[in-house]
């Protein structure tokens, strides 16, 4: 990847994740470290690999992209905001009665969003049917599932990604936001998941493994993982770090995972995010 390239991006992911801390911060409720740790791979995916149009949300034959997580909504709703798929001013009305940005994704009320999201567990399973439905219409459409790592404790998960291959494509690839933590603590503390290259592999899955924050590894892992279509799907397993910008979130000094910001917080986190930039991003009196 181009240094101009790598810059550009990396610029994009400090916009989100300041652009998440205030619309979390306004809204004092929303998951901040699952948010900011998945950033990066969605900035990669939204503006490198898929094939969409922000102007024309609807078009059918663009790519589709299931949040599994979708407690990590806020990463989300900022990056469709800032690849012009609705006005940046909605992200301030983050969870209020009858916004449009809810605090899980509605496909009926949100422009860029394909899938419902709730429960974890059900995304593998969604993107198959996504998968189906675009072929049953004649489409080349390409299904994107993004998962987190304490999800992968759930049996639904498994039950699907062992059908994928028998769909008899590779048009599915499952991104895994490996950062390590859930709700209760440490991944591997509460049901520990591992191996799970071994475990994809037996499933059919082709595995990549990518660093979540370096552009240009992820650059590598999706090229593979496309490549590979042919052959069936394939799943990225990106490691990342949970509340990766801020420096409170990242050393898991926020308390309760969706523990609201304050004022305070949502201030000092702008401050580091901006001290990164040079304090040149774009700015918000919120």
């Amino acid at each position: 990847m181009k240094t101009a390239e790598r810059r550009e991006l990396e610029g994009l992911a400090l916009e989100v994740r300041k652009d998440i801390v205030r619309m979390t911060g306004v809204a004092r409720s929303g998951n901040i470290g699952s948010s900011l740790s998945l950033v990066d791979i969605l900035v990669y995916l939204y503006w490198k690999v898929l094939r969409i149009r922000p102007e024309e949300p609807h078009w059918p034959a663009r790519d589709r992209v299931v949040l599994s997580k979708s407690h990590a909504c806020p990463a989300l709703y900022a990056v469709l905001a800032n690849r012009g798929f609705f006005d940046r001013s909605e992200l301030w009305n983050f969870r209020r009665l009858g916004a449009m940005l809810q605090g899980h994704p509605e496909m009926v009320r949100t422009p860029g969003v394909d899938a419902p999201g709730g429960s974890v567990g059900m995304g593998i399973g969604i993107a198959n049917g996504l998968m189906l439905a675009s072929g049953f219409d004649g489409l080349d459409s390409r299904v994107f599932c993004i998962l987190g790592d304490g999800e992968l404790q759930e049996g639904s998960i498994w039950e699907s990604a062992m059908k994928t291959p028998d769909l008899g494509s590779g048009k599915i690839i499952a991104l895994v936001d490996m950062n390590g933590m859930q709700m209760n603590g440490p991944v591997k503390d509460i049901r520990n998941i591992e191996p799970l290259r071994e475990k994809f592999e037996s499933f059919r899955w082709t595995v990549v493994e990518a660093d979540g924050h370096d552009f240009d590894d992820l650059e590598g892992a999706f090229a593979l993982a496309l490549k590979r279509a042919d052959e069936g799907p394939s799943v990225i397993l990106a490691r990342t770090v949970p509340g990766k910008g801020f420096s409170l979130a990242e050393k898991g000094l926020l308390g309760y995972p969706s523990s609201p910001m304050n004022r305070e917080r949502m201030e000092q986190a702008l401050r580091e995010m901006e001290s990164a930039t040079g304090g040149t991003g774009k700015g918000e009196d919120l």
